[in-house]
């Protein structure tokens, strides 16, 4: 059944595929504005604002953590990276959590990616979530934690998601090897940052980055799955891995045209000879018993 389901799965994807594109084309034209705004020589509409310069996310896939630096856990423990890594993939975010929008939009939009995962966090995964800013305190991380472990309701959230604080340097080291640039805005009292999330292996090497506040579960899920080093997923995983393929540039996995056509292919030729197997073998059993001696009265 599994063999069959593959088959279909793999066909669909290659009809799909070829499907034209149906979307509707937006009109350019907005509308008129009336009112008088004056004249000067104000800034472009694509000019970039100074601070911004500085800020962004920079991809480092292939990149090693630094898993010796030390952190300080939500029960005020004082930990180094790497006992939360040896065994399970990690999901990584950062973030500081006293910030007024997008690092709480960043979690809510975690949280709604991982809660339907037939995965277990705790068990199959863990996530850590890092404060970039130094002030912040182990009871703040604290009173994060209380929220999205209630949010999460799943038995291992409170095992399998860390917020962490820590001090300057060792900030610097782990933004720095994840590439994660960012700025303190004196004027608004605020941090300016980019909204990312990482998926990081067992060893700590920097695999997947997906970017944004939503994060879509099926491409997070095979993130993981290919993470694990085949300790997650089932065969037929490994097929959509095949005809799958993760894109650096748009954070996403898409179709691999030519993966899909030779798994098509091959179940094909696989389902053929299957279908000729079982007749043959029907056929000889009606002849053999055609060839079955009668009794005589």
């Amino acid at each position: 059944m599994i063999f069959f389901r593959m088959i279909g799965i793999a066909i669909g994807l290659s009809v799909i595929f070829f499907l034209p594109d149906t979307g509707v084309s937006q009109p350019t034209g907005g509308p008129t504005i009336s009112k008088d705004v004056g004249v000067g020589p104000g800034i472009q509409a694509t000019a970039q604002p100074p601070i911004l310069k500085d800020v962004g996310i920079e991809q480092k896939i292939g990149s090693q953590l630094p898993l010796d630096l030390k952190f300080t856990d939500e029960s005020g423990a004082l930990v180094e990276l790497s006992q939360y890594f040896g065994n399970k993939p990690i999901i990584l975010s950062l973030v500081y959590y006293d910030c007024p929008m997008l690092c709480t939009e960043v979690l809510n939009g975690l949280n709604r990616t991982i809660a339907p995962l037939k995965f277990s966090i705790g068990e199959d995964f863990e996530v850590i979530s890092i404060s970039f800013d130094p002030n912040e305190t182990h009871e703040l991380a604290s009173q994060k934690k209380k929220i999205y472990v209630k949010r999460n309701n799943r038995p291992g959230a409170a095992a399998g998601w860390h917020f962490l604080t820590g001090d300057a340097p060792s900030i610097e080291s782990i933004t720095d090897a994840v590439g994660f640039n960012y700025v303190y805005d004196e004027t608004d009292q605020q941090f300016v940052h980019g909204s990312a999330i990482m998926v990081v292996t067992p060893e700590g090497v920097i695999s997947h980055y997906f970017f944004g506040i939503e994060y879509p579960t099926e491409d997070l899920r095979l993130a993981l799955i290919e993470s694990s080093e085949n300790k997650l997923g089932t065969v037929f995983d490994q097929v959509l891995l095949y005809c799958f393929h993760y894109d650096p540039a748009r954070g996403k996995y898409g179709v691999v045209i030519m993966n899909v056509v030779r798994v098509a292919g091959a179940g094909t030729i696989l389902a053929m000879g299957s279908f000729m197997f079982v007749m043959f073998r029907r056929d000889r059993r009606a002849r053999n018993k055609g060839k079955e001696p009668t009794g005589t009265a």
